[in-house]
């Protein structure tokens, strides 16, 4: 399993578009992927849930990636966090 902790500089936070950019990346592997704000986790499949966290500027996220290609997915994802987020 592969861990990424990311603190939020988004201005808006975690919106719809960067949302479902996040929803687009995590559904092009087989590893399961979730984020977690607190003490609420959701799959990073799912555009709802992860609005549903309401991620605001300068709060901190986990993302957990468990599968077979989780070495790739945990570099595109990392790459994306600090591109977009």
């Amino acid at each position: 399993m592969k861990t990424i902790n990311h603190i939020v500089k988004d201005q808006i936070g975690i919106h719809a578009r960067p949302a479902g950019s996040l929803v687009k990346l995590a559904r092009e592997y087989e590893s399961s992927v979730t984020i977690k704000k607190g003490d609420r986790e959701v799959k990073a499949t799912n555009l709802m849930s992860i609005l549903g966290l309401a991620v605001i500027c300068g709060e901190e996220i986990e993302i957990r990636i468990e599968g077979s290609d989780e070495d790739i997915a945990s570099e595109a994802i990392n790459k994306f966090l600090k591109q977009t987020l």
